[in-house]
C-alpha cells in the first residue's frame, strides 16, 4: 500500500496550491490593468507592439536571474525561497498602488518588471518543491492540480479585474493617467493578495536542510559559466531537454497569440470592451484546466507521454482555424479547444521533467526550464514585433504559428512513436482495465534498468509500458516476433527477439541497451503462467547484467490473472471481474544491484507482490457485502448442499435477511457473537447474519473442555451464542455437555428461531433477495463495515490455561481467500467439500468464506472423521476440491468404506493445519491415484501462507510449469512472502540456509485479543510490511519452495491444535509434587495426529504410576503425554540451558 497521503487531504499541498493561486492572481491582476489600458488607448500596429512589449517585460527577469534562482532553490529549503519571494511582493504592490493613485502609467508599466523579477526567483522553488512535497508517484496528478490552479487564478484574475476595470472606468477616458487614477482602488486588491500569500507560506513544511556544499561565485555568474553548466545539466539529459523545448515552443506560441489577438479582435469585430477580449482569451484557460484534468486522469499514478503528440496536433489544427473566424461563439469554441489540447500537451512534459531530474538538481532544471521558455517567448515576441512593424497581418502571423506547431507535431511523433502507439493501445485497454501503479518511485529516472517480474498474460507488455514513464524494450520469443502481422508493430517498440537455443546474441543486445541507459523488460519465467503463480526463474539475465552497473527493478503484475488474455479458468475469470472494469495493479520494488541472483530476484518479486495486493485490497469490500454481490450475481446457482437441503444463493441470501431481521435488536448492544455449530447450512447462515450486522463472529471450539469454552466466552465478552438443539444433543451423545453455557450467556437455538418465522415472511424475504438491487438491500439490511474492522476471532485450544484469541480483519480474510482462489483457479464444474469446522481458520476461510464469495458450490459434512459420509458426499455431488488435515486424509485412506471410485471426481486435494505424513501421501496415492498437495500456514496468517499446486504441461513447448515439490510446503501465495531469518537478529539468511520462518502479506492477523505483549512477541514490521514470526525452522530452495524442518518455539501441533510444551511441564510439575523430579516435554512425529508428546523424566520414580496419576487428574487430554521416557539426566548445554536437540534425539530412540 502506498504511504503518500491523498493529495486533496494533504494540508501542506492545499496551502501550496493557495500560494500558487495568489501569486498568479496578483501578477495577472496588474498585467490586466496595464494591458486593458493599452487596449483602450491604442489600435493596430501600436497595440500589437505594446502588447508584445508588456509580455516581454514579464518574461525578461526569468532570463536574467535564471542561474541564481536555480542556485537558491537547490541550496536552501524551497519553502524559504517561496516565503521570501512572497514578502518582497508586498512593497512592490504598494509601489504599484501609489502609481495608480498618481496616474503614473509608465512607472506602473515598468513596475511590472519588478513583479516579474519576484516571480522569477519564486518559480524554480515552486515547481521543484512539488516532488519533495508529494513524491514521484503523484507527480502527474500534482502537476495537473498546480496547472489547473494556476489557470483558475488566471481566469479568476482576468474575470475579476476586467469586470472591476470596466465597471469603475469613466465612459470615454482620454489618457492612460486618467484610466489609472479611475481604477486606483484595485491596487489594494493587489496588496491584500500578497499579504495573504505571505501568511500562507508559514504552512509549508521543510522537506530538506540547507545544502552546505553549494556555493555561488558572482564572477562565474557574470562570465555565464553557471549558465553554461546549468544548460548542460539539461542538455545532457535528452528527455529533460526535449520536454523543455516542447514547453518553450507552446508557451512562446501562446504569448504571440495573446499579444496579437486584441488587435485582431478589434480589426474583425470593432469591439473595444476588454471584458469580451479578455473573456475570449480566458476561455483558453478553461480549456487548459479541462485538458490538464484529462491529462491527470489518463496519467493517474503514472506519466502518460502518449498524449503529447495528440496535444500538439490539436494545437496545430486550432491555430489553422483561428484566422478564419470572426464571430464570438466560434472564437470561444476554438480558444477553449486550443487550451484543452495545450493542457494535454503541457502536463506530461512537466511531469517528465520533474521525474527525470535528480532531487538535488530539481531547482537548476526548473530554472533552466524557465530560462529556455522565456528565451523562446522573447524571441517569438521579438519576431511578432518585427512582423507587426513590417505590416504583416494577424492572420499570416497565426498561420506561421500553425506551421511551427505542425513541425513540432511531426517531430513529437518521430521521437515518441512508442508513447503515441502506447497511448492508443492504452485507450483501448482502459475500456476494460483500470491500471494503478505502486512504487513508481523505485523506478530510476535515468540509467540502464532491467525490469524482471511475473508473466501472467498476453497483455503484460502493454500494462507494464503504460505504468512506466520511460520507454521499455521488451525481450520477446522470436517465433512471435517473426509473425508478419506483428513484426512492424513490435519494431516500433524496438523489441529484442530471443530463442531458447540462441539466447547469447539476444542477451548481448540486452546488455548493450542497458549500458546505453535504456530500460529493458524480461520475463525470467520464459513463459506465461498457466496457474497464476510464479514459475521457475531462469538465470539467463545474469549474463546480461554481468560486469555492468545497471539496476535490476523487480515488478509484479496483479489482476491480469483471470482476464481474457490469461490462462485462468472460466469460473475464476468471472469471479475476478469488478463490474465492467478489471482492476490491475503494477508494483515496482526497490532497485537491486546487477549482482543479484535469480533466486534473490524471485524473492524480491514476492515481496513486491505484497504491496500490490495491499493496494488491491483497498478496492475490495467486507465479507458480508462481497457475499451480497456474489449472491446477486449467481442468483439461482447452488450455494450450499447438505444431506437434507440444497440452498441457492437467492435462498441463502433470503435466509440471512430473515435471521438479520429477527436478531438485529438482540445484537445491537453486542459486538462479539459466539457460534457453536458444525459445518452446515446453519453455520453458514449464522456467520453471514453476524457479519451483515457489522459484528464479529467467534466460532467456538466445541471439542474443547467446557472450562476452555467458558474462558473463551468470557475473554471475548460474548453475551449471545448461536447454536442448534439438534447439535447440542449430538454432542451430549459424545459425552460433551455444553448446556451449562446457557447459565453464562444467552443461547439462541436455530430451530426456535426458524419456528418464529412465518411463511409470509419467508416469501417476502425471498422476493427481496431475488429482485431488490444490491444498493437497496445494502441500505436495508447491511451494517456499514470497514475492511480493517475485526471480522472473526479464533481461539486456540486453551492449553496454557487462558485461551488465546486471534483477531482477523475483513481485509485479512478477504485477502487470503482471494489469494487461495487465484491458486485454485476454480472452473465451472468445481464443487468443494466443507467438512472442516469454522472454529478452525482453515475451515472458516478456505472451506466456508472462500466458496461463498467465489461462487463455488459447497457440500457440508458436519463430521470430517465420518469417512463413509465423506466418501458418499464426494461421489454423490462430484466434489472436485477436498481440503483437510493429514489426520482426516489418513482416516479416508484406511477406511474400507471409502472406495477408490468415490474420490474419482477430485481434482485437487490439499493438506494443511499439520505436517503431512509421508506415509499418508503414499497410501492416498496408492488407493485413490490422487496426489496430495501440502500447504502451510497458521491461524495468525488467516491461515494459508504457502501451498503446493498442480504441475502443468506447457503443450506448445513441452516444458512443465512446476507447482509441486513433495516434501516442501510449496511457494508463498500471491501477495505473500516467506523470509528465512536469524532467530535472534532477524537478519535475512541466504537462500538454502535454515532459520526462523517469517511470513509477510495481507493476511497477517491484527493482533491477539487483549494481549499486546504476545502480539509484540510475534509481529514485527520491516520496510512497511508486517511479518509473523512463525516459530518454525525452515529453508527456501533456489526456486522459492519452503521446507519446514523443525520448530523454534516449543509447541506441539496435535491434529491441527497448538499445545505449549512449557504449559505441559508446568501442569505436570504441579501434579507430581516431586521436588527431586526433573521433566522435559518433547514433541516428535506420529502418524495419527502428526506429532505426539514424549515426557523425559530424570529421577527415581515409576513411570507407570505417573501415567496413571495423569490419566486420573482430569488434565486437558491434549496436554497429556503419549509416552513417558525415563532418562539418567535431562541433556544440558555448557551454559546450563537445556539441550533441546539432544533431548529430541533421546525421545526418538
Amino acid at each position: 500500500m502506498e504511504t503518500e497521503i491523498t493529495l486533496w487531504k494533504n494540508r501542506s499541498f492545499i496551502a501550496y496550491l493557495s500560494i500558487s493561486f495568489l501569486n498568479a492572481f496578483t501578477d495577472l491582476g496588474h498585467k490586466i490593468i496595464i494591458q486593458n489600458t493599452l487596449f483602450k488607448i491604442y489600435d493596430g500596429t501600436e497595440l500589437r507592439i505594446y502588447s508584445a512589449i508588456i509580455q516581454a517585460i514579464m518574461l525578461l527577469p526569468f532570463v536574467m536571474v535564471f542561474t541564481p534562482a536555480g542556485y537558491l532553490a537547490d541550496k536552501f529549503p524551497k519553502p524559504w525561497i517561496i516565503q521570501i519571494s512572497a514578502l518582497i511582493a508586498i512593497p512592490i504592490t504598494l509601489l504599484i498602488t501609489v502609481s495608480y493613485y498618481l496616474g503614473w502609467f509608465w512607472p506602473a508599466f515598468m513596475l511590472t518588471f519588478l513583479l516579474a523579477l519576484q516571480s522569477a526567483f519564486y518559480s524554480p522553488a515552486k515547481y521543484g518543491y512539488i516532488r519533495e512535497l508529494v513524491g514521484p508517484q503523484k507527480l502527474a496528478a500534482a502537476n495537473s492540480a498546480i496547472q489547473a490552479t494556476t489557470i483558475v487564478a488566471i481566469l479568476g484574475g482576468t474575470f475579476i479585474y476586467s469586470l472591476l476595470f470596466e465597471g469603475i472606468l469613466p465612459a470615454h477616458p482620454q489618457t492612460s493617467s486618467e484610466i489609472l487614477q479611475a481604477v486606483r482602488y484595485l491596487g489594494f486588491l493587489l496588496v491584500g493578495g500578497t499579504l495573504l500569500e505571505f501568511s500562507l507560506t508559514f504552512r509549508l513544511p521543510e522537506t530538506r536542510p540547507v545544502e552546505a556544499t553549494l556555493h555561488f561565485d558572482f564572477k562565474r555568474y557574470l562570465r555565464a559559466e553557471y549558465l553554461r553548466e546549468n544548460l548542460y545539466a539539461v542538455w545532457s539529459r535528452e528527455g529533460i531537454w526535449l520536454s523543455i523545448i516542447g514547453l518553450s515552443v507552446f508557451y512562446a506560441i501562446s504569448q504571440v497569440v495573446l499579444a496579437n489577438f486584441g488587435a485582431y479582435l478589434k480589426d474583425v469585430t470593432g469591439g473595444t470592451d476588454t471584458r469580451i477580449a479578455n473573456g475570449l482569451m480566458a476561455l483558453s484557460g478553461i480549456g487548459f484546466i479541462l485538458g490538464s484534468l484529462f491529462a491527470g486522469k489518463v496519467s493517474k499514478n503514472y506519466i502518460e507521454t502518449g498524449i503529447i503528440p495528440l496535444g500538439a496536433a490539436g494545437i496545430c489544427v486550432t491555430l489553422i482555424i483561428l484566422p478564419l473566424l470572426s464571430d464570438y461563439l466560434t472564437l470561444a469554441i476554438v480558444f477553449t479547444t486550443y487550451g484543452f489540447f495545450g493542457g494535454m500537451f503541457v502536463v506530461p512534459l512537466y511531469a517528465l521533467i520533474q521525474y527525470l531530474a535528480n532531487e538535488d538538481q530539481a531547482g537548476v532544471v526548473m530554472a533552466a526550464n524557465n530560462f529556455i521558455q522565456n528565451i523562446f517567448m522573447l524571441i517569438f515576441l521579438g519576431v511578432s514585433i518585427l512582423l507587426a512593424s513590417l505590416a504583416v497581418s494577424d492572420r499570416v502571423t497565426f498561420y506561421l504559428l500553425a506551421a511551427v506547431t505542425l513541425i513540432g507535431t511531426v517531430y513529437a511523433l518521430r521521437k515518441l512513436p512508442q508513447s503515441f502507439v502506447r497511448y492508443l493501445v492504452a485507450s483501448l485497454v482502459k475500456q476494460r482495465y483500470r491500471v494503478q501503479v505502486v512504487g513508481m518511485k523505485n523506478l530510476p529516472s535515468t540509467g540502464g534498468v532491467l525490469l524482471l517480474g511475473n508473466h501472467i498474460s498476453w497483455l503484460d507488455w502493454a500494462i507494464l509500458q503504460i505504468a512506466s514513464p520511460r520507454p521499455i524494450r521488451f525481450v520477446i520469443i522470436r517465433t512471435y516476433y517473426e509473425k508478419w502481422y506483428l513484426k512492424w508493430f513490435l519494431d516500433l517498440f524496438q523489441v529484442i527477439p530471443i530463442t531458447a537455443g540462441g539466447s547469447k546474441n539476444a542477451l548481448e543486445q540486452v546488455k548493450n541497451a542497458l549500458q546505453a541507459g535504456e530500460v529493458v523488460a524480461l520475463f525470467p519465467e520464459g513463459h506465461i503462467s498457466h496457474n497464476g503463480h510464479l514459475s521457475l526463474f531462469k538465470a539467463g539475465f545474469e549474463r546480461a547484467v554481468q560486469d555492468t552497473h545497471v539496476f535490476i527493478v523487480p515488478f509484479y503484475l496483479r489482476g491480469l490473472w483471470g482476464s481474457f488474455f490469461s490462462y485462468a479458468a472460466g469460473k475464476y475469470r468471472t469471479g475476478t471481474r469488478s463490474g465492467r472494469l478489471r482492476h490491475i495493479t503494477v508494483g515496482f520494488g526497490p532497485p537491486l544491484p546487477a549482482t543479484t541472483s535469480a533466486a534473490q530476484v524471485k524473492q524480491a518479486v514476492f515481496e513486491t507482490s505484497i504491496h500490490t495486493w495491499q493496494h488491491y485490497l483497498e478496492n475490495l469490500e467486507p465479507l458480508a457485502l462481497s457475499f451480497l454481490r456474489t449472491a446477486k450475481a449467481c442468483g439461482g446457482q447452488t450455494a450450499v448442499l447438505e444431506t437434507r437441503a440444497c440452498l441457492t444463493y437467492h435462498r441463502l441470501l433470503a435466509g440471512a435477511l430473515l435471521f438479520t431481521r429477527h436478531l438485529r435488536t438482540l445484537f445491537s448492544a453486542q459486538q462479539h457473537i459466539g457460534i457453536l455449530l458444525p459445518p452446515s447450512a446453519g453455520a453458514v447462515l449464522a456467520n453471514l447474519t453476524v457479519l451483515m450486522q457489522g459484528k464479529t463472529v467467534v466460532n467456538l471450539n466445541y471439542t474443547s473442555p467446557l472450562e476452555v469454552i467458558s474462558a473463551s466466552v468470557q475473554r471475548a465478552d460474548i453475551q449471545t451464542i448461536l447454536t442448534s438443539r439438534r447439535f447440542l444433543k449430538k454432542l451430549e451423545n459424545r459425552k460433551i455437555d455444553l448446556t451449562p453455557l446457557g447459565e453464562q450467556v444467552k443461547l439462541i437455538l436455530l430451530e426456535d428461531l426458524g419456528e418464529q418465522i412465518s411463511s409470509k415472511e419467508r416469501l417476502w424475504a425471498y422476493l427481496q433477495a431475488r429482485f431488490l438491487p444490491v444498493w437497496l438491500l445494502r441500505s436495508l439490511y447491511f451494517h456499514k463495515s470497514r475492511l480493517d474492522d475485526t471480522a472473526a476471532i479464533l481461539f486456540s485450544s486453551g492449553s496454557e490455561g487462558t485461551p488465546k484469541g486471534v483477531m482477523l480483519s475483513h481485509a485479512n480474510l478477504m485477502g487470503n481467500l482471494k489469494q487461495i482462489a487465484a491458486i485454485l483457479n476454480p472452473n465451472e464444474e468445481d464443487v468443494i467439500l466443507n467438512a472442516l469446522p469454522a472454529f478452525h481458520a482453515f475451515g472458516l476461510t478456505v472451506t466456508t468464506f472462500m466458496p461463498l464469495i467465489e461462487g463455488i458450490p459447497m457440500v457440508c459434512q458436519p463430521d470430517p472423521t465420518d469417512a463413509q459420509a465423506v466418501g458418499r458426499l464426494v461421489a454423490q455431488y462430484k466434489v472436485t476440491l477436498l481440503l483437510g488435515t493429514s489426520t482426516f486424509l489418513r482416516i479416508y485412506t484406511k477406511s474400507r468404506k471409502v472406495l477408490p471410485l468415490m474420490f474419482q471426481s477430485l481434482r485437487i486435494i490439499v493438506a494443511g493445519a499439520e505436517r503431512l505424513s509421508e506415509e499418508v501421501r503414499k497410501s492416498f496415492k496408492e488407493k485413490f491415484n490422487k496426489d496430495i498437495y501440502e500447504g502451510y500456514g497458521a491461524t495468525e496468517t488467516s491461515p494459508v501462507a504457502s501451498v503446493n499446486i498442480l504441475d502443468i504441461l506447457l503443450s506448445y513447448s513441452g516444458e512443465v510449469q512446476i507447482g509441486n515439490k513433495p516434501g516442501t510446503v510449496g511457494l508463498p501465495l500471491p501477495g505473500a512472502r516467506v523470509k528465512i531469518v536469524d532467530p535472534d537478529t532477524l537478519a535475512e539468511l541466504p537462500v538454502g540456509e535454515a532459520g526462523l520462518v517469517l511470513i509477510g502479506g495481507t493476511q497477517i492477523m491484527q493482533r491477539y485479543l487483549k494481549d499486546p505483549e504476545k502480539t509484540a512477541q510475534v509481529i514485527v514490521e520491516q520496510h512497511g510490511v508486517r511479518w509473523y514470526k512463525s516459530g518454525d525452522k525452515g529453508h527456501l530452495d533456489e526456486d522459492g519452495f519452503l521446507t519446514i524442518l523443525d520448530r523454534y518455539s516449543r509447541f506441539a501441533k496435535l491434529g491441527g491444535e497448538m499445545v505449549s510444551l512449557g504449559a505441559v511441564e508446568t501442569e505436570l510439575t504441579k501434579l507430581f509434587d516431586h521436588p527431586e523430579l526433573e521433566i522435559l516435554a518433547v514433541a516428535i512425529p506420529e502418524q495419527s495426529k502428526g506429532e505426539k508428546i514424549v515426557l523425559l523424566i530424570a529421577g527415581e520414580v515409576d513411570t507407570d504410576s505417573l501415567r496413571t496419576q495423569v490419566l486420573k487428574s482430569g488434565i486437558n487430554p491434549l496436554m497429556q503425554p503419549k509416552e513417558y521416557l525415563k532418562v539418567a539426566a535431562i541433556p544440558k548445554l555448557g551454559t546450563g540451558k537445556v539441550d533441546f536437540t539432544a533431548a529430541k534425539r533421546l525421545a526418538l530412540k
